[in-house]
């Protein structure tokens, strides 16, 4: 039994959500809160709320005893990438990317 939690369109690089991403997965949801919440990251703060939810999902849909729950499964895919424009010399202009990540977090029970 397994339960998910997602969240999309996060304004933040998958390749730094995966960073925090691999400092949780394998812990369980104690463990991983607590290093969520000492890590000094921009991707720290949608993880923790998207962590709380997953446990959440797990208890009231699953009925599943929310001290055994560990994080199974946790990564980030890429979303959709808002592109953007910045003037540069002599009529130049060059191409910002700001992306995007659709983040998955799977908690199993032990």
């Amino acid at each position: 039994m397994e339960a998910k939690a997602h969240a999309r369109y996060i304004r933040i690089s998958p390749r730094k959500v995966q960073i925090v991403c691999d400092q949780i997965r394998g812990k369980s949801v104690e463990q991983a809160t607590a290093i969520l919440m000492n890590t000094p990251k921009a991707a720290s703060e949608p993880l923790i709320k998207l962590l709380k939810s997953a446990a959440a999902n797990a208890e009231n849909n699953h009925q599943m005893d929310p001290e055994n729950l560990y994080v199974a499964e946790t990564f980030a895919n890429p979303g959709p990438i808002i592109k953007r424009v910045m003037p540069r010399a002599q009529g130049r202009a060059y191409r910002i990317n700001k992306r995007t990540s659709h983040i998955t977090i799977v908690v199993k029970e032990r």
